[in-house]
């Protein structure tokens, strides 16, 4: 198996993805293929002494990614950038996934126009994993489609059922839909729709519908995936994560307020370590591109290389999970049939 790693993508780039595949090629024994400025990626081989690597190649690009470049446009432009090479790589059959860490916009761009979409598919979901009560939530989408149909939304259902199942090895795993309310007359038209159709496919048995969750119950761990538009997705990522970093701010005054309170603090130290490791996106890795006809994993901006070494991970267990395979048998259930 060979993972196509972006090295030039990231605010850390090309550091982070190269110690990051250094990591993972010791650590799970598959190939990983560093794309991008051959020169940068040499030295920093060179100065870690693993230039010799096995199990480790480069593939030069010239080109950089910018994150200030049009993400619809920019590897059409820029055919020779460390991101469009990697993705050709995976288009090729050259490389069986890819990690970026760069623009997410051009990356699922990028991944629609190379890696195409699974046959059946209407569009490609974000689907981070964020820490939730009773372990991990997905949320589906986080950002891709600001603007969807009741059937996007229920394709995204089914691809993060999908994933909870074969990859984050959930048995049953129970799917939301994110709402203004729980009762099932909530909504405006598109989630009364979606409401329609994932009840039905819950019981016709297809999926574990657990009906509306409000913004307030994914955190609490009311449902394994979270189904929403993109828009709505991102504005929930954004503001738990926000809430997170507020929290930690906080709490940090009240045990440093005094001596007294840095005392208290050193007697529940070990838990608080496990409160701050719950929020560590280094641990989780990154966020797969589901409906993708090949694996996508998108790593956080300011990813270090633990984060990427988990991306990769993350990569090697899509690829051999048979989600992909799971998506295609199940696509007959996840369409709208506009007569009925």
């Amino acid at each position: 198996m060979k993972i196509a790693v972006d090295a030039m993508g990231g605010d850390n780039a090309p550091l982070a993805p190269v110690l990051g595949a250094i990591l993972a090629v010791k650590q799970y024994g598959e190939d990983v293929v560093l794309v991008g400025q051959e020169d940068k990626i040499k030295a920093i081989l060179k100065e870690n002494n693993a230039e010799n690597l096995s199990g480790l190649h480069i593939v030069h690009a010239p080109d950089i990614v910018d994150m200030h470049d049009d993400p619809s446009t920019v590897l059409r432009k820029k055919p020779q950038s460390s991101m469009a090479v990697a993705l050709k790589l995976v288009k090729d059959g050259e490389a069986d996934a890819i990690v970026s860490a760069g623009s997410t916009g051009a990356l699922l761009s990028g991944a629609t126009l190379f890696c195409k979409r699974i046959k059946g598919i209407r569009r490609g979901a974000v689907a981070p994993v964020m820490p939730c009560a009773n372990g991990q939530v997905m949320l589906v989408d986080a950002g891709a489609n600001t603007e969807c149909t009741a059937e996007y939304l229920l394709q995204f259902a089914f691809l993060g059922s999908l994933y909870a199942e074969k990859i984050r090895k959930i048995k049953n795993p129970r799917v939301g839909l994110v709402n203004n309310g729980t009762e099932d007359s909530k909504g405006d038209a598109i989630r009364k729709e979606t409401y329609a159709l994932l009840k039905k496919a819950h019981d016709e048995g297809r999926l574990n519908f657990v009906g509306n969750v409000e913004g307030s119950d994914v955190p609490l761990g009311k449902c394994d995936v979270a189904v929403c538009d993109g828009f709505s997705g991102n504005v929930m990522l954004k503001t738990i994560e926000g809430v997170a970093k507020f929290m930690a701010a906080e709490i940090k005054k009240v045990f440093t307020r005094n001596m007294g309170t840095k005392i208290a603090y050193l007697l529940c130290k070990s838990g608080m370590d496990e409160f701050k490791e719950m929020f560590n996106q280094d641990v989780i890795g990154g966020a797969p591109f589901l409906g993708i006809a090949h694996p996508v994993i998108k790593a956080h901006g300011s990813s270090n290389e633990i984060a990427v070494m988990n991306a990769v991970r993350q990569a090697i267990e899509y690829t051999k999970s048979g989600m992909i395979e799971a998506v295609e048998q199940n696509i007959e259930h996840m369409t709208v049939n506009k007569e009925d």
